[in-house]
């Protein structure tokens, strides 16, 4: 296998050796499904090359709601056939594929007042019927445990900032979650490199065929040809712009940022029913910087930008239902900043966007060119399979299977191994085994080791192994793709000094 590191060294000695040759798979779209696409073909012995015109996770796949979810709200629709490919994705990620970016996360729906005696029961079945699934696939109770029904004192010691007036309980369940989707992304991508892929930031597809992509390496201008034997468009809710034949109807998910200390929230992420909509819920998600993301919406959008913004009636309503189940309800004065991405979903006339099929769709144009589009982060290794096993038919290349549900991403090891690891806890749950190698850089460097802003978990040193690592090219990409600090706007104020002179140097430590 070869080095997994991707940076700007690599990035130019891989795309000058595109000319003049042709690769079996050119892969557009840096997401999760693109890296994703890239990893199974290079698994399979093809040679590949993955194109991106921004950088690594700058769509949809960094604005989720960090969810490994098991398709409990398909099951609750009657969609069996979705709930269990999600069920059977997130055993794969927990337990084989990333133990080290994912973990179990608490959920509980507190039986307030406005949650009916019949609500809760129906929801407790929904539980109790996800949990089947959770134990058909494999996954054990040690990684996710059963659902159970809690007293209100103990709904209070998982949420203390509940509202204690009427309160009867709660409901107890578990589901997966991902510390960070962007850095998830970057973990699929880098083990596509070590597999032979090149992948390539800030190179963006201007037109695609069957036969490759006339393309624009953004950093110089220069546009050059890069020949295909089989191309995969995984461009996401901008798929229709390479494929005008792909109908797609994006849906905006908003998000908001809360302190969770002054909420009250803890470990345990609270699923508060919308009032008058059954089966409809808000999430307030607890992350591992003592933040919560509170979302999420479903609206319709009639134009898709580069970067989403979040509306004031989305505010509105995510703040409105949160404070249904908090005893001091947040306020705008709260909201530490806000996100949203855009799911990419097939078009179906007279549907609402709430309705319209999560279902990932693999589409094969005339010319040969495939366009993979739908489904969600959970479930983006079985689309980028099915998207090589149409690539390989189309284009009839002589390919195994997919092998990704064995292949572990970079960093990952069994939780017990991560668990032993030298390095902080915030470090093994953002980079797994490699963790010790970031935490010597600082150990050896005392600039490496203080952080980028006072107070900010994020070190100098995370700044360079961005750069000389991950394929990050400027202080945008490591602010907002590999650490995170730019989801708070005052947070990434303070800190873009500090990590553009960080990244200035390490750049200049690769020429």
């Amino acid at each position: 296998m070869r080095r997994t590191a991707i940076n700007a060294a690599r990035r130019a000695a891989e795309l000058a050796g595109l000319a003049g040759r042709a690769v079996d798979v050119l892969v557009v779209g840096g997401g999760a499904t693109g890296a994703g696409v890239a990893l199974d073909a290079a698994s399979r012995g093809l040679s590949v090359a993955l194109v991106e015109g921004e950088d690594l996770a700058f769509g949809t796949s960094r604005w989720s709601s960090k969810l490994i979810h098991g398709g409990l709200r398909y099951l609750a629709k009657g969609d069996i056939g979705l709930a269990a490919e999600s069920a059977a994705e997130r055993h794969v990620l927990l337990t084989r594929t990333a133990p080290h970016l994912t973990r179990a996360l608490p959920q509980l729906v507190a039986l307030t007042p406005h949650v009916s005696r019949q609500a809760a029961a129906l929801t407790y079945a929904g539980l109790v019927a996800g949990d089947g699934l959770r134990r058909a696939v494999g996954t054990p109770s040690s990684v996710l445990p059963g659902p159970r029904r809690v007293s209100a004192q103990e709904a209070l010691a998982l949420a203390p900032g509940l509202d204690r007036a009427g309160l009867r309980g709660g409901l107890l369940s578990f589901d997966g979650q991902v510390v960070d989707d962007a850095r998830l992304v970057v973990a699929i991508a880098r083990t596509a490199a070590g597999r032979g892929a090149a992948v390539l930031t800030k190179v963006r597809a201007l037109s695609v065929d069957g036969s490759g992509a006339r393309v624009r390496d953004e950093l110089t201008g220069a546009t050059l040809r890069i020949d295909a034997r089989a191309v995969v468009n995984a461009t996401g809710v901008w798929a229709d712009g390479l494929a005008p034949d792909v109908r797609l109807r994006p849906s905006r998910g908003s998000h908001l940022v809360l302190d969770g200390a002054s909420l009250g929230i803890g470990g345990a992420a609270l699923t508060v029913p919308v009032p008058g909509q059954f089966g409809r819920f808000v999430l307030v998600l607890p992350q591992p910087d003592g933040r919560v993301y509170l979302g999420l919406t479903d609206e319709p959008m009639d134009h898709v930008p580069d970067v989403a913004a979040v509306p004031e009636s989305d505010v509105d309503f995510l703040l409105s239902v949160a404070g249904t189940a908090l005893a001091a309800p947040p306020t705008r004065a709260d909201v530490l900043g806000a996100f949203a991405g855009l799911r990419p979903l097939l078009d179906t006339p007279g549907e609402r966007s709430a309705d319209l099929s999560r279902h990932h769709a693999v589409l094969t144009a005339a010319d040969g060119v495939v366009t993979v589009v739908g489904g969600k982060l959970t479930t983006y290794r079985k689309m980028a399979a099915d998207a090589v096993d149409a690539a390989a038919r189309a284009a009839d290349l002589r390919a195994p299977r997919s092998r990704t549900r064995d292949i572990p991403l970079v960093g990952a090891a069994p939780r017990r191994r991560l668990a032993d690891l030298a390095a902080p806890p915030w470090l093994i749950s953002r980079y797994g085994t490699e963790a010790e190698t970031i935490h010597a850089l600082a150990q050896v460097d005392p600039d490496l080791a203080k952080p980028v802003t006072p107070g900010s978990p994020v070190t100098g040193a995370e700044v360079a192994w961005a750069v000389r690592t991950e394929g990050a090219l400027t202080p945008e990409d490591v602010l907002d793709r590999r650490t995170r600090v730019g989801l708070v706007a005052p947070d990434r104020e303070a800190a873009l000094p500090r990590v553009t002179d960080l990244v200035e140097r390490a750049l200049a430590g690769l020429r």
